[in-house]
Parts: structure tokens; sequence; C-alpha cells
């Protein structure tokens, strides 16, 4: 079961990120605020879940929370500040657009550049610990799903309606045969990008 808060009397926000290990499109994060002793036995980490259990919360996410917010950082701005920093960069944009500034924030991972005036936790594989790093794991993902699907139809040769832009077979194969779409992370040809650990 996982827990509605690290601390009982801070108001706490949870942030988690989709994307990383993508080849092309997108880093996706977000932020959530639950009520305190908010319980929902439906959550889990985001990788648990099939994409209609996760698109079923996601709604029931955005109805329960006291606030949430999504954000993202382009293929380019991956490019110019490596993956590491675009992931909490997107995070960091996703906190300033809380309506209700927390007091705490859960970071999912092991690193975090750390927000002005807030302090935060790092909680190794926190979006299957805690409900708010759970609910933004969720609400990452499927945000950056659905903007992977509609530029599938832009670029349907990289099978991103299947894929969704990680480094699967078929992605891997249409990379050889047309080369790079404007989506693609051009620095994702140097291997150290995807070394950097989270």
């Amino acid at each position: 079961m996982l827990l509605s808060g690290f601390t009982p009397d801070k108001t706490e926000a949870g942030c988690d990120e989709a994307g990383r290990g993508c080849l092309a499109g997108p880093v996706y994060a977000a932020s959530v605020i639950f009520p305190k002793d908010y319980t929902n036995e439906r959550l889990n980490d985001s990788k648990k879940l099939n994409e209609k259990q996760r698109m079923w919360l996601r709604d029931e996410i955005m109805y329960d929370a006291i606030a949430w917010a999504i954000a993202s950082c382009t293929a380019q701005e991956i490019d110019e500040i490596n993956i590491l920093q675009a992931s909490f960069l997107a995070m960091h944009r996703a906190i300033n657009q809380l309506k209700l500034k927390p007091e705490l924030l859960l970071i999912d991972g092991n690193r975090f550049k750390a927000y002005p005036d807030i302090s935060h936790t790092c909680i190794v594989k926190g979006d299957g610990k805690y409900l708010s790093i759970a609910a933004a794991s969720i609400l990452a993902k499927t945000e950056r799903d659905l903007f992977m699907e509609k530029i599938h139809e832009e670029y349907p040769v990289y099978n991103w309606l299947k894929n969704k832009g990680y480094p699967t077979a078929d992605h891997q194969k249409a990379l050889l045969a047309y080369g790079q779409s404007p989506y693609h992370r051009k620095s994702f040809q140097l291997k150290n990008q995807l070394r950097l650990d989270f």
C-alpha cells in the first residue's frame, strides 16, 4: 500500500518525470498535491499499470488533487542541457504551475536540482512508495504518451503510436532507414547521455 505522506505537518508535492530513456520527443514531468490522509488503492507506479488503467487514474488524480501541474522540455532543450538537467527543469516548470505552493517536494529518484525556497527529499523508487509521486508519474506518462500519439500522425514511419519514442527494434530500424525527425534527440547518438543516473 502506498503512503499518503512523508511528513504529517507539511503540504507535500510529489514529483516525477517520464521519457528520460526515449530517443524522440520531450521529457515530461508532473507535480501533484493530495489532501492530507488521501488514500487510493488503485494508484501505483505508472510502469506497473496498463494504458487503460493509467488513463482512468489520470482523470481521478486531476479530480482528487488539491493541485496538479504538468510541464515538459523539448528534444532541443534536452540536446542543449542534457537529459538529466532537462528532467530537473521540467519538474521545476511543473512546480512553478502549481496553484498552491508546497512546503516539501517528494522527488522520485536519487538526485534533484534544488527548487528555490522549497525543501525536497529524494526517494528512490518513490513512485512505488508515495501516492503523490505515483500520481505524478501517471500524469507525466499519460501526457507524454498523448503527445507521442499526436506526432505519430506526422511521422508514422517511426511507429511512435506503439513505441512512444523508446529505442525499440522497430524504432531503431526506422532511424536507419529514414534518419532523424525534428522530434528526435540528436544528442542521444552519444551513449553517455543514456548513462546519466537519476
